[in-house]
């Protein structure tokens, strides 16, 4: 069985007060829940205070990014080893903004992973079509393409520390959200890449999440499907309230 996860990206919200309010706050909403791995992204500045605050509780933190270099001169960039020593276990890596944003590659994604595996850290690996790609028939091999690339050299042990989250870029801040079946029909696609990457038993214990508007409102209908192993909320994850409601999401039997 795989451990469902929840993980809110708080993306370039909250200063150090509010992202330790809120984690408070969260921590609280969620103390009973053991069943769901639940992890908060705050921004770089104040994951050391959310680090004291969320310790000894059930919720874990990740960082949103980093740099493929333990040390070095690279002015303004964060690597695995501080982010780890700022209390991080999971580190979000080729988020669409990243690769839209500020240009991430494939390649430049894949350094990433392969640090963070050296660097003993957990890896939130980030893929997703654009409406025009999935419009045109492209979905599925923009898709492998980004698996493949972004995962390459990563040996199956460290893929054990590997969550796959799967973010349609037409439905991240949107409103839209995949239906259940849109989103089964992708997570089964990449667990069937992920065998003939990897093998039947890599790909039956990576966990893939779902993003894009994940809401208290969807969460339990995405869940209920085989392949979805948890989500990568935005938007939903800046309230205590709503992001609780959505670690404790309640599927139809």
């Amino acid at each position: 069985m795989r451990t469902p996860m929840i993980a809110g990206n708080w993306k370039l919200h909250k200063t150090i007060a509010e992202a330790t309010s809120l984690a408070s706050e969260l921590t609280a909403a969620v103390a009973s829940n053991q069943n769901v791995e639940i992890v908060v992204a705050p921004v770089y500045t104040a994951l050391s205070k959310v680090a004291e605050t969320l310790a000894g509780s059930n919720v874990k933190l990740a960082a949103q990014n980093c740099y493929p270099e333990p040390q070095g001169a690279f002015t303004g960039e964060v690597s695995p080893l501080l982010l780890k020593d700022a209390g991080c276990e999971y580190v979000i890596i080729g988020h669409s903004e990243r690769r839209q944003l500020f240009a991430e590659t494939d390649e430049s994604v894949n350094k990433k992973a392969l640090a963070l595996a050296e660097g003993g850290l957990g890896t939130i690996f980030c893929i997703g079509e654009t409406l025009e790609e999935r419009e045109t028939g492209k979905m599925f091999d923009v898709l492998r393409q980004q698996v493949t690339a972004g995962l390459k050299n990563l040996t199956t042990e460290q893929m054990k520390t590997v969550v796959v989250a799967y973010e349609p870029v037409w439905a991240i801040g949107t409103g839209k959200v995949a239906t259940d079946e849109q989103a089964q029909e992708v997570h089964s696609f990449i667990r069937g890449l992920l065998a003939e990457l990897y093998d039947a038993q890599t790909a039956a214990a990576t966990r893939i999440l779902y993003g894009g508007s994940v809401k208290p409102g969807n969460v339990d209908g995405l869940m209920t499907q085989p392949d979805v192993d948890g989500a990568l909320v935005g938007g939903a994850s800046l309230k205590a309230e709503d992001f609780a409601r959505i670690a404790n999401f309640e599927p139809a039997a």
